[in-house]
């Protein structure tokens, strides 16, 4: 048997815990799987770059190889924010590009970890094809790569051997999925227990806060949310929303698409779900009063409509997301006594 031999692509300005993240879980899916009884050999991962040098995000220098055949070539995030020139970045990665497009050209899988996904679709590897990102910048990625068809729900997504991973911590999920291939599921299960490894999501919808999106839309559109954000729980007519702006039910739902791609409905029923995310995560408030006040006589359909958001019913997301109000006192918390 030959090892599974896979290359993390370093480069400036990259996370250093996406480079080092995969690998870790590996080691530890090595020494579960002997322990185990496989005789598979380890898996063999470097750290290849096309540079000498690499410093990472946050200065950290990472020692680099140079690239080699390999099986799989993983290309981790990079530090995204909004003042960040995102052409400038890409510009000062060609050499990195280069070389995923002529690995993939090779024939080797390549996977994109976050918003590395921007790398392989400068590459041209994403054309035509499925993939996922951060839900934060899924929006601005879908706009600059308009041939890729965006699928921001999923954690992991695997088209014709490129594969694309959600933000950050879903390297652990594109990890215990390639765990389960090569060691099975009993190993990827032992792995997932020992690293507190969550190995049942299957969406990042849950996580998405609408709140931090950045800002789309114009005035009206704006304005036309803030009214919806302020009646929540009120029954909602087209009309009477119409009526508050002063235009015909036609003009709203055309200006409103224009500006935010949704109808008033849609956008009412996402900030009703947001509110409740809320409420399920801070309050014990039960699931029908919350649906009762965010204007739901019937609890069935609110479940349905958070289901369909968040790919969670309201039962199950507060069992994953409840926040622990206050802090433990006279206790030891992760072995450290409270001073």
């Amino acid at each position: 048997m030959k090892p599974l031999r896979l290359g993390v692509l370093a480069y400036p300005g990259c996370f250093a815990s996406e480079v080092f993240g995969i690998p870790d879980l590996l080691a530890m899916a090595d020494h579960i799987a002997a322990a185990q009884g496989s005789d598979r050999p380890p898996y063999e991962v470097s750290v290849v770059s096309p540079r000498r040098r690499v410093v990472a995000s946050g200065g950290s220098a990472i020692e680099v190889s140079a690239l080699r055949p390999v099986d799989v070539l993983i290309v981790p995030g990079f530090e995204l924010s909004p003042r960040l020139e995102l052409d400038s970045m890409l510009a000062n990665l060609r050499p990195e590009v280069a070389s995923i497009r002529s690995q993939a050209a090779s024939g080797i899988a390549v996977v994109s970890i976050c918003v590395g996904a921007f790398l392989v679709a400068e590459a041209g590897l994403l054309d035509g094809r499925e993939a996922t990102t951060s839900w934060l910048f899924a929006d601005q990625f879908a706009r600059r790569y308009a041939n890729v068809k965006v699928r921001p729900e999923h954690l992991v997504v695997t088209d014709r051997g490129v594969t694309t991973t959600a933000a950050f911590s879903a390297m652990y999920d594109f990890a215990l999925q390639l765990i389960r291939e090569h060691d099975g599921s009993r190993v990827a299960r032992s792995t997932a227990r020992i690293a507190l490894v969550d190995d049942a999501r299957s969406a990042q919808t849950p996580y998405v806060d609408l709140e931090l999106m950045p800002a789309v839309g114009h005035e009206f559109s704006l304005g036309v949310k803030r009214w919806l954000d302020q009646n929540l729980g009120a029954r909602y007519e087209l009309s009477a929303l119409a009526d508050a702006f002063h235009v015909s039910t036609r003009t709203m739902l055309r200006r409103f698409g224009q500006q935010t791609g949704q109808t008033p409905l849609a956008y009412l029923q996402s900030a009703r779900v947001r509110r409740a995310r809320h409420l399920l995560e801070t309050t014990d408030r039960t699931i029908a009063h919350i649906a009762a006040d965010l204007g739901y006589a019937d609890t069935s359909t609110f479940s349905a409509i958070f289901a369909r958001h968040t790919g969670q019913r309201p039962r199950d997301y507060r069992a994953t997301f409840r926040r622990t109000q206050g802090a433990p006192t006279g206790r030891r918390a992760c072995g450290v006594s409270p001073t």
